[in-house]
């Protein structure tokens, strides 16, 4: 795949089959429109091209009321990477941009970089005027010589499936359903930081997660059992997000994950929890002895829930 950018122009030779989207945690909506997309490309002898922002439109049109990210930039350039497009059209969305009618971004698109055909997610819209319909996008294309075609709306076990419904899904805790209308589980990265210090004292030490990428999503405040991604490999483990009442820590935000037969020191090193399944909310107990007991029964049920999800997604 090969990155173009606001400055680059593509060889006059070459044409492009392009969609337009966020495509922001890359999930099956996304995945079917991808396929489209090559799909369209390979019947008209034109290579693929994915065209997305580097930020979400809204945190210029509306930012204060900008929904956080599903991944970094740079996740979402391996995700679509993944995919096997041609091409990836990456683009600064200003103000300029974001004054463009539906017309005038064709006509960047294909007096730029040679797009030929549009590929258009179910119910997308995209341009100043998005109130537009399928059939003026089709009528302003044909005048700029880009073919509008629609791609399928995606219909399996999971729909409806957006960007908007998965983070409403990790907001309220349900990384499980997240993970299936994705096709993969919500990550969050980080850095080992130093935390309290108070989970090795009752028998779970803990990796405190800190320095979250700017605007990244959070589940729910609660326990999850999460795979853990640091050193290089994988490692089961249950993470809480909250304010650790039992404890007495505070009203400061602590992401703990407890790494499950692991005790190396991996202070400082990038880390990356995968959710897999909420397993409670945070409550205040009565003492470190229920504390102990209620963390030895969350890790007899994440051993239970990730082994099976190995098993499944090996």
């Amino acid at each position: 795949m090969k990155i173009l950018t606001a400055t680059d122009r593509i060889d006059s030779d070459i044409k492009l089959a392009a969609a337009i989207g966020m495509f922001d945690g890359m999930h099956r909506g996304h995945i079917t429109l991808i396929n489209a997309l090559k799909e369209q490309a390979s019947l008209r002898g034109q290579h693929s091209a994915v065209v997305t922002f580097k930020q979400h439109p809204q945190r210029v049109v509306n930012p204060d009321d900008s929904p956080r990210a599903l991944m970094t930039l740079e996740k979402k350039i391996e995700a679509i990477a993944a995919t096997a497009p041609d091409y990836l059209i990456l683009l600064d969305f200003d103000d300029t941009l974001s004054q463009f009618t539906a017309q005038q971004f064709m006509e960047l698109l294909h007096g730029r970089y040679g797009v030929d055909t549009l590929v258009m997610g179910y119910n997308h819209r995209f341009g100043h005027d998005r109130s537009t319909t399928f059939a003026h996008y089709v009528e302003q294309g044909r005048a700029l010589g880009v073919e509008v075609v629609k791609a399928p709306e995606y219909l399996g076990q999971y729909a409806p499936v957006s960007s908007s419904i998965v983070r409403q899904l990790i907001a309220s805790g349900r990384v499980e359903d997240a993970m299936n209308c994705m096709g993969h589980p919500f990550e969050l990265e980080g850095k080992v930081v130093h935390g309290f210090h108070n989970g090795r004292g009752i028998g779970f030490p803990t990796a405190n997660v800190g320095e979250l990428p700017p605007g990244i999503i959070l589940p729910h405040n609660g326990a999850y059992a999460v795979m853990v991604a640091v050193n290089g490999e994988k490692h089961k483990g249950m993470v809480n997000i909250g304010y650790r009442p039992t404890l007495d820590n505070g009203h400061k935000l602590s992401i703990e994950v407890n790494i499950f037969d692991f005790d190396s020191d991996i202070y400082s090193k990038p880390i990356t929890l995968q959710f897999v399944r909420f397993l409670r909310l945070e409550f205040k107990l009565g003492s470190i002895e229920q504390l102990r007991a209620q963390l030895t029964h969350d890790k007899a049920l994440s051993q239970k829930i990730l082994d099976n999800y190995l098993a499944n997604h090996s």
